[in-house]
């Protein structure tokens, strides 16, 4: 039976199924039989009704057999005229004590595209060691360095690309580094820098100002980066370290820029604000140029800030040493390196060419190898690392979601899970709309019970929309949490090293693999284990195969066995079953505890006209994201292929988003405002002498400047020699009488 006839569990489910789903929605069941046994007084007064006795057998035959009664005895003579309110009041009663609280939900399983067939290329992952049997005092480091590695940040062996990249770093030579995420990379120009900034002649002096340069994409990685380099300074307490990031204190960062800072970690941005502001920054003496995620850097948009910043740099020394850190080399940072770096080695720690990055065995490759090989096609993923992926149909995305955070983390002990989302509107969204519906909240009536384990959830939530306070709050907590659901943006999808994060959820796919790689990449570091699970609609199954050509395995999750959680027992208050198994549900079963999930949803976001409205503000943005693919994959992600109806149903809308923009036109209606008629003249001047200009020589603006200038001289001139006229003489007699003799 179609969940949209109404949510008829005791009909064709078990009793034990039925009691628990009754218990489930008992505050709408009290208003259904409420409101029937009204329907049922009406008819009383204004009909007649069947007897006492023969009622009572009637309400207490199955629902089925009654309508059918009822049917058969519509031709006998007056009872054909009260057959329609006795099913409305006693054969009816049942099936209105359930169908009454979901009328305003359609049904989520109706009408949705087939599920296909997912067909997984097998390929052979790129695999790289991460660790290593050198140890840091098998290294030429200093003695309290070493100590600092061993207690402090409780280190001894170094990882691959730490052991490959240090010695070279110490060789002063120029370098870029590739290695996959949680490998290290961080330390590897780290204790190389500390190394060198100690071991130098000339003492360091705070007020010398920099003699290292790190540059990163996020103010989450600067804060980490500058908190490793502090942790690394505790026995060198002359070198100072700083951060410039957005979101700071123009007035206070100065100040320390002025006071002085040797190893100055900042975000681009940021850094180019003060080079054009703040006169007591200088490059003097920078010995260290260090671009970390530099392929990041370079999708944000930040080429004219680094063009910037190395300008500043070549200006005031010219010899340096150069490092570029990512784990995706691409054809982008290649270029970059062409700019920033000289004679450089390519670091790259991979099982298949081990010994081509040993700086000892002088086979260090060059970065002007070609860049269509399958290396940089190809991306190392994490060994402990399973990756799966589950197509889900446009109305079940929400639920699904909201589903899988219960079973992860809600139903199991000490799980850490980050869901990434494409903006800031959908990320606000979902955390709203999750702390307000899947968490207990003190003195609020909840509109259905909650799960018994919903207590053991933690929302946090993470974007670039945040003050710069609760975003260093938020990062503070989860990395110090033990569980918690991260919500964010791709803000946490670069560098961060945030402990013990089991699941990795993408929302919604990434717009190329090399974002797929680092995303997961929070998971699984430094030989832990991690899962990871991706998200796609059914028209986006073509997906997993371009996954598959960069050497990245995924494996199915059904949608079913994600949404068979809502079946548990101790979803549902009253009902403790102890260690037993929960009972399993069929598949309607399952449909029906969804759509009773949906609606909760639903009535939230349409709890008000302010909800209602932010809900089609996140839905807008959807929309725009999804439009930010690029070319190669718009065969796959291409708003034609979205049903807006089934997208609008995983936001809680209950209508069709042709209305989105209604609110917006209204209130342009509401207040009209006059045109401004000189700006209206002025304006076409302005277009009338942008296409004179088109075929201007280029000097006609330069002469009217001249004439106009001579002409204001002109006037000042008459001014000045014309006399004042007299009291009670016109302007005309005034004229008349200069010109009588």
């Amino acid at each position: 039976m179609a969940v949209t006839d109404g949510l008829l569990l005791h009909l064709s489910e078990p009793p034990a199924a039925a009691a628990a789903f009754r218990t489930f929605s008992r505050p709408r069941v009290a208003q259904a039989r409420r409101q029937a046994q009204a329907t049922k007084r009406k008819y009383q007064a204004s009909s007649e009704v069947p007897s006492a006795k023969r009622r009572s057998r009637a309400s207490s035959l199955p629902a089925k057999k009654t309508t059918a009664e009822g049917v058969q005895r519509a031709p006998e003579g007056r009872a054909q005229t009260a057959s329609s309110p006795r099913r409305s009041s006693a054969g009816g009663r049942g099936r209105n004590q359930e169908q009454k609280p979901c009328v305003k939900t359609s049904s989520l399983f109706k009408n949705n595209p087939e599920i296909p067939e997912l067909h997984r290329p097998v390929v052979q992952k790129v695999q790289e060691k991460v660790f290593s049997s050198g140890a840091f005092h098998d290294l030429d480091l200093h003695p309290h360095l070493i100590s600092t590695i061993n207690t402090v940040l409780n280190m001894f062996n170094m990882t691959s690309v730490q052991m490959h990249s240090i010695p070279v770093l110490l060789e002063g030579r120029d370098a870029l580094v590739r290695s996959q995420t949680g490998s290290g990379k961080t330390l590897a120009y780290c204790i190389p820098v500390v190394q060198s900034l100690q071991a130098m002649k000339t003492k360091i002096q705070r007020s010398d100002g920099p003699y290292a340069l790190v540059l990163v994409p996020t103010r989450e990685l600067a804060l980490q980066s500058f908190d490793i380099f502090q942790k690394l300074l505790k026995p060198f307490t002359w070198i100072v370290p700083g951060v410039l990031m957005g979101g700071e204190k123009r007035k206070s960062e100065k100040a320390r820029l002025r006071k002085g800072i040797n190893i100055l970690i900042s975000t681009p941005g940021r850094l180019v604000d003060h080079i054009k502001s703040t006169k007591n920054i200088h490059f003097s003496r920078v010995q260290w140029l260090i671009v970390d995620e530099a392929d990041r850097i370079l999708d944000l948009g930040f080429e004219k800030d680094i063009t910037v910043i190395l300008n500043a740099v070549n200006a005031e020394c010219q010899k340096r040493q150069n490092v570029l850190l990512s784990a995706t080399l691409t054809e982008g940072v290649a270029q970059l390196a062409d700019i920033s770096l000289l004679n450089p080695v390519s670091i790259s720690v991979l099982e298949e060419g081990y010994g081509q990055a040993n700086p000892q065995g002088g086979g260090a490759l060059e970065v002007s190898a070609p860049q269509t090989s399958d290396e940089l096609d190809s991306f190392a993923i994490p060994e402990g690392l399973d990756q799966h992926v589950t197509l889900v149909p446009s109305k079940l995305r929400l639920v699904s979601l909201a589903a899988f955070i219960l079973q992860k983390c809600a139903f199991a002990a000490d799980q850490k899970m980050i869901v990434f989302f494409p903006s800031c509107e959908l990320v606000e969204f979902h955390y709203t709309l999750f702390v307000q519906t899947l968490l207990p909240r003190p003195g609020a009536p909840a509109a259905a019970p909650l799960p018994s384990g919903s207590t053991q959830l933690k929302f946090l939530r993470l974007h670039g929309g945040l003050e710069q306070e609760d975003r260093i709050a938020v990062f503070q907590e989860f990395s110090h949490s033990r569980t918690g659901v991260l919500l964010c943006t791709d803000v946490a999808a670069r560098g961060l090293d945030l402990p013990q994060v089991t699941w990795i959820v993408q929302y919604n796919a990434p717009s190329s693999p090399a974002e797929y790689v680092h995303r997961v990449g929070r998971t699984a570091r430094i030989g832990c284990r991690g899962s990871s699970l991706l998200i796609l609609a059914p028209s986006e199954a073509e997906y997993v195969n371009s996954l598959a050509s960069h050497k990245i395995n995924v494996s199915e999750i059904k949608m079913e066995d994600i949404l068979s959680v809502l079946t548990r027992d101790d979803c549902f208050p009253g009902k403790q079953w102890g260690k037993q198994k929960p009972r399993a549900l069929s598949p309607q079963g399952i449909r029906e505890r969804a759509t009773v999930l949906q609606t909760v949803f639903e009535d939230y976001v349409h709890s008000s006209e302010q909800t209602v409205s932010w809900a089609k503000k996140a839905l807008q943005s959807f929309i725009r994201a999804y439009t930010t693919y690029p070319r190669e994959l718009k065969h796959i992600f291409h708003v034609r292929l979205l049903h807006l109806g089934h997208v609008a149903k995983s936001f809680g809308l209950r209508d069709a988003p042709q209305n989105l923009s209604v609110s917006a036109v209204k209130k342009k209606k509401a207040a009209p405002k006059r045109p401004d008629l000189r700006k209206k003249t002025q304006s076409k001047q302005r277009l009338a002498e942008i296409l004179r200009s088109e075929y201007a020589s280029g000097m006609e603006a330069g002469m009217a400047k001249v004439r106009k200038q001579s002409k204001q001289a002109d006037q000042a001139a008459g001014r000045a020699a014309r006399p004042r006229p007299e009291p009670g003489l016109g302007r005309g007699k005034k004229q008349k009488k200069k010109r009588s003799p």
